[in-house]
């Protein structure tokens, strides 16, 4: 008996079994870093407090463990940013990061940062119109594409032809990425919406609106 259609039959089960576990391994990734993030902001209280604890009480030392310290320190973090959201949200939390904006703009170095960071989110939360849209560019190499976020347009000295600050994010942490300044003409425009890039971007690919990219540039209005 031929081995050839069992040979096709495995390959065609692990392809199968690949694509199934893809994205799950793809979210388990930024989950991942996502929850090793959050939990290293409040480790520096969070640890100290579980350590007395369980010395004043032997029958809670299960929480110094390395899995009850990052799981409370999750836990920890996101109390803290639940409590700031809903602090900011008040007239006089939004005073205060006033206050606190105006304070930033005087420190030299973390006003650029500062500024930047929240310019830059500002740009990814609202819908891609006008200049800030979602764009596709050959990078890193010509023949080669992938996904940006416009966020201002410049005009040459001398020509006054139009270039683009491109952000490119990178995969699967977006908040770390490249600037590049391109030709508007050179720019591929989509019609997909912030949310369906980052998902794009974050999924490595797995996760698209549709299964066809542009393949033309025109102009963008």
């Amino acid at each position: 008996m031929s081995t050839e259609p069992q040979s096709r039959s495995l390959r065609r089960l692990f392809l199968t079994g690949l694509l199934t576990l893809l994205p799950i391994w793809l979210t388990w990734v930024v989950v991942r870093f996502v929850f090793v993030t959050l939990s290293d902001i409040s480790r520096p209280w969070v640890e100290p407090a579980l350590a007395e604890i369980a010395a004043g009480n032997p029958a809670m030392a299960w929480i110094t463990s390395e899995t009850a310290r990052g799981f409370l320190a999750l836990i920890g973090t996101i109390a803290v940013i639940l409590l700031v959201g809903a602090f900011a949200g008040r007239m006089v939390g939004q005073r205060i990061l006033l206050a606190f904006d105006r304070f930033i703009q005087r420190v030299p170095l973390a006003n650029s940062v500062y500024s930047g960071a929240r310019k830059l989110l500002d740009i990814l939360q609202t819908s891609p119109d006008g200049t800030q849209r979602v764009v596709l560019i050959e990078f890193p190499a010509k023949g080669m594409r992938t996904v940006g976020f416009v966020t201002r347009v410049l005009k040459e000295e001398g020509t006054g032809r139009e270039m683009a600050a491109v952000y490119v994010p990178t995969t699967p942490n977006p908040t770390g990425g490249y600037l590049e300044i391109v030709p508007i003409e050179d720019l591929i425009p989509t019609d997909w919406t912030v949310d369906q890039a980052m998902s794009f971007i974050i999924s490595g690919g797995a996760v698209a609106p549709s299964n066809h990219l542009p393949r033309s540039n025109p102009p963008l209005s």
